[in-house]
């Protein structure tokens, strides 16, 4: 079984291997054609119009969170069926980082999603629209890792007090014939 830094590290080289242009077996030194899933793959990027879309993944505990961001035409925004094809592509996305994490590690990577995509759609002018959108998946080697670095709340509490203390010593009076305040319980 890979450790929690192998799973981290092979999704995360998965998700960089979908940089713009690595679909397009033209442009890769494998001559292989990677298709993400992106609405940018659609025709040539030199002849046509470029489509602005793309995907982050980041990971928090066993959760790994797809946030998917792309620029929608009115005709595009006006689709009654926009949250399913939103659907479609966080399935090819999760198809894509599941091969590329395969032939990386040579493991398998387990996506349960958590729940439906949730969707945030802007305008920014009349002939085009921002679209937002996060789905969050439960990866399957993740199940019982806590978050990485963060000690217990006592620890921090005991590590502040300290350094007060110590901050508080170094502007101490130099004669002992201070008198103390009458509310310092300490």
């Amino acid at each position: 079984m890979a450790s929690v830094y192998e799973i981290i590290k092979g999704i995360n080289q998965a998700a960089a291997n979908a940089y713009d242009g690595s679909h397009d077996k033209r442009f890769v030194v494998d001559g292989e054609d990677k298709g993400i899933g992106l609405r940018r793959e659609e025709g040539c990027p030199i002849h046509d119009s470029r489509v602005i879309d793309g995907f982050k993944v980041r990971i928090s505990g066993p959760k790994l969170i797809v946030t998917y961001q792309s620029e929608l035409s009115m005709k595009s925004f006006h689709n009654t069926k926009i949250d399913e094809e939103i659907e479609q592509v966080y399935k090819d996305i999760a198809k894509f980082l599941k091969k590329e994490y395969k032939k990386i590690t040579g493991n398998t990577l387990g996506l349960k999603a958590d729940g439906p995509c949730e969707v945030l759609l802007q305008n920014m002018s009349r002939i085009r629209t921002w679209c937002q959108a996060k789905k969050i998946y439960t990866i399957a080697g993740l199940k019982d890792t806590e978050a990485v670095g963060v000690n217990s709340p006592g620890d921090a509490e005991e590590k502040l007090r300290a350094a007060v203390e110590n901050w508080l010593q170094t502007g101490k009076p130099k004669y002992s014939g201070a008198k103390k305040a009458s509310n310092v319980k300490a």
